[in-house]
């Protein structure tokens, strides 16, 4: 073991910083989530807040706005899943079709940049493009149409948090793809080639079976956080599109428990509940992955 240690030290030495990310930031707060099973109040020292069981899930359960706001990010999740996780797939699988190297590290930066942006920059990029006095609003109103009302109106905000979505995150999900599908043997194209297989063949049984181990646990990993579906893009939008459309679990937490007068316990049982509902939630997929013959995120014992 000494040995080891001496030969080991530099990578133990550069991978200290991210266990102590993973300490202070992760485990340490997850270990505060017995605050849900009390009536926890900041002003008190720790050992005389009195434990009250599910009070708290109880009363989040029971709470009128609890249930839309779930809906709401259940709505968002399964926009994500369905229509955002395969577009980075599709980018992915033209990008690696185009053959000049010039054209795909273009193209590459166009849909990747907007990654880097802020979620307050990509709702200021969509309100002055899309908005009532929007570029578009604009032209429709110089060529005798009406204004556009699309940045401010509640049945458009499903397709509006879409397009969002797709411009800023599209891109990443590409590069992951694109990673998996550089570790594919370029042989296995040759031999369909030269047995006739045409491209669409050959993306159906070499590409996607090459990069199916990848999409099973991206799938896994984004059904698990299927409750967190953000905060900074719908509290930006809260005030123009209303809050029966906005709300969901995140701004459902802050506006009931920080700003609210609900306390912190109610929010960290908020907070537990989506926790619960993730873990479950990775497991069965999980097992899933494990009956389709993949990996998954661990192997089955």
């Amino acid at each position: 073991m000494a040995q080891r240690f001496r030969h080991d030290w530099p990578l133990l030495l550069l991978a200290l910083p991210v266990v102590a990310h993973l300490a202070i930031f992760h485990y340490w707060p997850t270990a505060w989530n017995i605050i849900a099973f009390m009536d926890y109040s900041p002003y008190r020292p720790f050992w005389e807040n009195p434990f009250v069981g599910f009070a708290w899930f109880e009363r989040l359960f029971n709470d009128p706005y609890f249930t839309p706001a779930l809906l709401n990010t259940l709505k968002f999740a399964a926009l994500n899943l369905l229509c955002m996780f395969p577009l980075s797939i599709v980018l992915a699988l033209a990008m690696n079709s185009i053959i000049s190297i010039k054209v795909r590290s273009t193209f590459q930066s166009i849909v990747y940049l907007p990654h880097f942006f802020s979620w307050v920059l990509v709702v200021t990029v969509f309100v002055q493009v899309l908005g009532a006095d929007g570029l578009v609003s604009n032209w429709i109103m110089n060529g005798g149409g009406e204004r556009l009302n699309f940045t401010s109106n509640p049945d458009s905000f499903l397709l509006l948090v879409w397009m969002q979505w797709a411009w800023k995150d599209a891109g990443w999900g590409m590069i992951i793809f694109l990673a998996a599908l550089s570790s594919i043997n370029p042989s296995l194209y040759e031999a369909a080639a030269s047995d006739g297989a045409n491209r669409w063949r050959r993306m159906w049984h070499i590409t996607l079976p090459g990069i199916r181990p990848v999409i099973i646990l991206l799938l896994i990993l984004q059904i698990g956080g299927i409750l967190s579906v953000g905060f900074e893009q719908y509290q930006l939008q809260r005030q123009s599109i209303g809050y029966q459309a906005t709300e969901v679990l995140d701004t459902y937490v802050y506006y009931q428990s920080i700003i609210g007068n609900q306390g912190e316990s109610f929010g960290t049982a908020a907070g537990l509940f989506k926790g619960v509902i993730g873990l479950i939630l990775i497991l069965i997929a999980n097992k899933i992955a494990h009956r389709l013959g993949e990996q998954g995120i661990y192997q089955k014992s």
